[in-house]
C-alpha cells in the first residue's frame, strides 16, 4: 500500500478545478477522472447543456460537478461563472484551460489558397485559443494571487513544436499559448507567489470532433494519407486515447509537481522526439 507521504504528493482529494471547453472530447474525460480523484469540478462550456451532461457524467462516477455555460473570450462571462464556482464550492484551486479549436476558414486547402484565408477566420482561431487561455487566466488568477496559491494549466499542441501543413492559424496560436504559459509561470511566481503554478500539456494526435475524417477515411474506416504520414511520425504507432492524458494532467495538478513551472509537456507517443529518419 502506498505511503501517507506518496498519498499526499499525489492526492487530489478536496480540490476545486475550474475546466473550460470541458465538454469536448479530452476534456470530458479528464473532467470524469478528476472527479474519480476526488476534485470537485466546475465544468465551464460556451453551450451550457453540454456542460451540464458532462457534470452528470462526473457525478455518475462518484464524483461532484456543476455545469456553467461560459464564453471565454468574454469576461462578464468569465467573471460570472467564477462568482458561480465561488459561490457552490467558496473557493477554487485549479484552473484547466481546455477551451480551444481550429477553423476549415483558417487553413489552407486544395480549395482555399493561404492567400485567400480571410483576417477574420485567423482572428478567430487566435482569439479562441490565445484569448480563450488568456482571459480566464486573468479572472481566476487573480483570485489565486488573493490566496497565493493555486494552478493553471493550459493546453499546447504538437503544433507548438513543429508546425504542421495546412493549419496555419491554429500553429501560430498554439505557439503563442505555450509562450504565454512560460511567460505567466514566471509572472505570478515573482509578483504573486511561488506557489502558483502555470504549465501546459501539449497532446499529440487524438481522434476527436474536428480530426477524426481528417486522419481516418470515414467510409472505409483506414487511414488516409495524412493519418498514414502521422502515424510512421509516432514511435509508438498509435493515436492517443483520452485515458493516455490523465497521469500526466493529475501529476501536474498535485503536490508531487509543486518544484515545476513554465513546462509544456508532450503526450505525444514521441512524434515531437522523432526526426522522421
Amino acid at each position: 500500500m502506498a505511503s501517507d507521504r506518496l498519498r499526499e504528493l499525489f492526492g487530489l482529494d478536496g480540490k476545486v478545478a475550474v475546466v473550460t471547453g470541458a465538454a469536448g472530447v479530452l476534456y470530458s474525460a479528464i473532467s470524469k477522472a478528476l472527479g474519480e480523484l476526488g476534485v470537485k469540478l466546475a465544468i465551464l462550456d460556451i453551450r451550457e447543456d453540454a456542460a451540464k451532461a458532462v457534470a452528470t457524467e462526473v457525478a455518475q462516477v462518484g464524483g461532484e460537478a456543476i455545469g456553467v455555460a461560459c464564453d471565454v473570450l468574454e469576461r462578464e462571462s468569465v467573471e460570472a461563472a467564477r462568482e458561480a464556482v465561488l459561490a457552490r464550492f467558496g473557493k477554487i484551486d485549479i484552473l484547466i484551460n481546455g477551451a480551444g479549436g481550429n477553423s476549415p476558414k483558417a487553413t489552407a486547402t486544395d480549395q482555399l489558397s493561404f492567400f485567400d484565408i480571410p483576417p477574420d477566420a485567423i482572428r478567430w482561431v487566435f482569439e479562441l485559443n490565445c484569448l480563450g487561455s488568456l482571459v480566464p487566466s486573468q479572472i481566476f488568477g487573480k483570485h489565486f494571487a488573493e490566496r497565493k496559491e493555486g494552478i493553471i494549466l493550459n493546453t499546447s499542441s504538437m503544433n507548438a513544436f513543429r508546425p504542421l501543413t495546412r493549419i496555419v492559424a491554429y500553429s501560430a496560436a498554439k505557439a503563442a499559448v505555450s509562450n504565454f504559459t512560460q511567460w505567466l509561470a514566471v509572472h505570478m511566481a515573482r509578483n504573486y507567489s511561488p506557489n502558483i503554478r502555470v504549465n501546459a500539456i501539449a497532446p499529440g494526435f487524438f481522434l476527436g470532433e474536428q480530426n477524426r475524417f481528417l486522419l481516418v477515411d470515414e467510409k472505409t474506416g483506414d487511414l488516409t494519407p495524412r493519418g498514414k504520414t502521422i502515424i510512421e511520425h509516432t514511435p509508438m504507432g498509435r493515436f492517443g486515447v483520452p485515458d493516455d492524458l490523465i497521469g500526466t494532467v493529475a501529476w501536474l495538478l498535485s503536490p508531487a509537481s509543486r518544484f515545476v513551472t513554465g513546462i509544456v509537456v508532450p503526450i505525444d507517443g514521441g512524434f515531437s522526439a522523432f526526426s522522421g529518419v
